[in-house]
């Protein structure tokens, strides 16, 4: 039983370490930023709040989050506290926050 329980431990705790891992490894190519951050300016939204969320990449937002596409762009992004916050619609874990 004991036994059982280590192993338990361990793979929930190598899971969650590949999921931070997984969402710190998210690479935005340049020109891609660039098309992102040109978007975002001719489509400004609204900057919300977000209780109990902090804008750390791998953060999970809540399903009430309204996220917005970015044409030919995989990602989605929201304004949240005046940043604006690139995330990953399939899992809604923050990937980038754009200064």
């Amino acid at each position: 039983m004991k036994t059982y329980l280590i192993g338990t431990a361990a793979s929930v705790l190598f899971l969650a370490g590949a999921g931070a891992v997984a969402a710190q490894d998210v690479v935005i190519q340049p020109q891609e930023e660039t098309v992102i951050k040109e978007y975002v300016k001719k489509q400004p939204l609204a900057s919300i709040q977000v209780p109990g969320v902090e804008l750390n990449l791998g953060s999970t937002l809540p399903d009430t989050v309204e996220l917005h596409e970015v044409p030919d762009v995989k990602y989605r992004y929201v304004v949240i506290d005046n940043r604006t916050v690139l995330v990953d619609p399939n899992t809604r874990k923050i990937v980038q926050v754009i200064e």
